[in-house]
């Protein structure tokens, strides 16, 4: 009888951690709650100047932005050669199909978009990136209107992404810019891409 009374409270104790728990989750999912993607910029890039020779496109804004979210000093003066710069020298923006019906139409298409960038480094050189980023998407030949609006909503998420995936990159830039001061210095050469 002891035994019954200690299982008892033992699986109500369990009942309640579990339902605690369960509600928890489900709060926290229900109000639309998500941890924001911060990336940790070295502190060599905390502040830095912008170039695109697209100043007020949507891509150079969503840069901008990701950069203000990441906590970095944007600045526009480009006189100053003391800081980091990172230059947007371009994107690209590809369609392919990814299957087709028995007809030969397109069933699937597949975005790419490419942004290439380049950080250059007072005293170290230029340092190349790029980044790509994919979406699919049906394509219903019987409805334009709608899949040119779908298009331009995936052409912005696509932007967002890759201006998530550019700000990673500075890891990497500070990563090859530690290795390249490791080195003895007749060994040291900046990174250029020739165009």
């Amino acid at each position: 009888m002891n035994k019954n009374k200690i299982k008892k409270k033992h699986s109500l104790v369990f009942l309640l951690f579990t339902g605690t728990i369960g509600l928890m989750i489900l709060t926290s999912m229900g109000c639309g709650f998500h941890l924001r993607e911060i990336t940790e910029v070295p502190k060599e890039f905390k502040t830095i100047i912008l170039n695109s020779s697209d100043p007020y496109g949507p891509l150079t804004q969503f840069i901008r932005q990701e950069l203000r979210l990441n906590r970095v000093i944007i600045l526009d003066d480009s006189q100053r050669t003391d800081l980091p710069t990172l230059r947007i020298t371009g994107s690209l923006q590809r369609t392919n199909p990814v299957s087709i019906f028995q007809d030969g139409v397109k069933a699937e298409n597949q975005l790419s978009l490419t942004v290439s960038a380049e950080i250059l480094i007072p005293g170290s050189g230029i340092y190349p990136i790029q980044v790509t980023v994919f979406r699919s998407f049906l394509d219903n030949p019987l409805m334009t209107l709608p899949k040119e609006a779908e298009n331009e909503i995936l052409t912005k998420e696509m932007m967002k992404q890759a201006a998530k995936k550019l700000i990673r990159q500075f890891t990497k830039v500070h990563e090859d810019l530690l290795k390249d001061s490791k080195k003895p210095p007749t060994d040291i050469k900046p990174k250029v891409t020739v165009k």
